[in-house]
C-alpha cells in the first residue's frame, strides 16, 4: 500500500529564495536592456518621421 506523499509547507519563500530569483531577473532584464536594437526595426521606425 502506498503512503500519500508529504504536505509540503506553504507560504513565502525563504529570503534567501527572494534574493537568487530577484537577481536573476534583475540580469535577465539588464541584458535585454543592453541589446542592439535591430537595424530593421532602426529603418522602420526612421519612417515614421
Amino acid at each position: 500500500m502506498k503512503t500519500a506523499p508529504t504536505a509540503r509547507k506553504r507560504g513565502t519563500p525563504a529570503k534567501k529564495d527572494e534574493a537568487q530569483v530577484s537577481q536573476v531577473l534583475k540580469s535577465v532584464y539588464q541584458r535585454t536592456v543592453d541589446e542592439d536594437i535591430p537595424a530593421e526595426m532602426l529603418d522602420l521606425l526612421s519612417k515614421l518621421d
